[in-house]
C-alpha cells in the first residue's frame, strides 16, 4: 500500500481532469471504476477510483484519489491498494507505489506543498 498527500494550486475539478487525461486516457490498461462528486457551498470533493493492470505483479492495482478544497486550498490524498501478490505476503513488486506516484506525477507542475 502506498499513500501520498499534497496540495495543488488548481481547483479540484481541474485536478480531476488532469488525472483522468494523464492516467486513464494515456494508458491501455487504466480504467475508471468510479468518480464520486459532492459539493457543499463553494467547496467540493471528488473521489476517483481507478484500476490498472500490471504485468510485473500479474494483477490489477487500484488507486483511490480524494481531491477536495474544504480548507481553501486543493488537497490531494492518494492511496494505492490491491497490488500485492499472494494470500499471506503483501509484496507487490512496486506496482502500488508506481500507480500512486503516477497521480502525483500528473499533477507535479501544480504541486505547492506536501
Amino acid at each position: 500500500m502506498s499513500v501520498k498527500n499534497f496540495t495543488v494550486s488548481i481547483s479540484p475539478g481541474e485536478a480531476v481532469d488532469i488525472v483522468q487525461s494523464e492516467i486513464l486516457r494515456g494508458s491501455i490498461s487504466g480504467t475508471l471504476v468510479d468518480h464520486y462528486v459532492r459539493n457543499a457551498g463553494s467547496s467540493e470533493v471528488h473521489v476517483l477510483i481507478m484500476e490498472k493492470y500490471y504485468m510485473r505483479s500479474n494483477n490489477r492495482a487500484s488507486v483511490t484519489a480524494t481531491i477536495d478544497n474544504f480548507d481553501g486550498t486543493t488537497r490531494v490524498h492518494v492511496v494505492a491498494a490491491g497490488s500485492s501478490e499472494g494470500v499471506f505476503f503483501r509484496f507487490d513488486w512496486g506496482a502500488g507505489n508506481s500507480f500512486a506516484t503516477s497521480v502525483e506525477r500528473a499533477l507535479e507542475r501544480h504541486i505547492i506543498g506536501g
